[in-house]
């Protein structure tokens, strides 16, 4: 389940950015949840967001909560995060993981996941 992120880039403050994490394969996402982390240089890998591909329960980090909204397209084999009012404190790397998952989903430890992303960059700045 090699995965792969798409639709970062640069954006204004207060302006939005809607990143998809897919399987590079086409597979779908069943019995996965999917979370959202981002690095920002010199700081900690922080999880931001995850959904469940059983049950669709979310759930968010207090960073981005009420700005960022997570979801799962119907054939569960894309995960999109829309990101707005954007900070320039947004800037960093956005990965997506996959950890196998039947229920719900939680900010696991990082050596729960299963599969990683390479990254996509998202720079906000004016």
């Amino acid at each position: 389940l090699q995965l792969v992120e798409s639709g970062g880039g640069l954006a204004r403050p207060g302006g939005s950015l809607r990143l998809s994490c897919a399987s590079a394969a086409g597979f779908s996402f069943d019995y996965y949840a999917i979370t959202w982390f981002r690095q920002a240089p010199g700081k900690e890998r922080e999880a931001l967001s995850c959904i469940s591909s059983m049950d669709d329960q979310s759930k968010y980090a207090d960073s981005v909560k009420g700005r960022f909204t997570i979801s799962m397209n119907e054939s569960k084999k894309r995960v999109d995060l829309q990101m707005n009012s954007l900070k320039p404190e947004d800037t960093a790397i956005y990965f997506c993981a996959a950890e196998e998952r039947h229920m719900g989903c939680v900010f696991a430890q990082y050596k729960d996941y299963d599969y990683w992303g390479q990254g996509t960059q998202v720079t906000v700045s004016s």
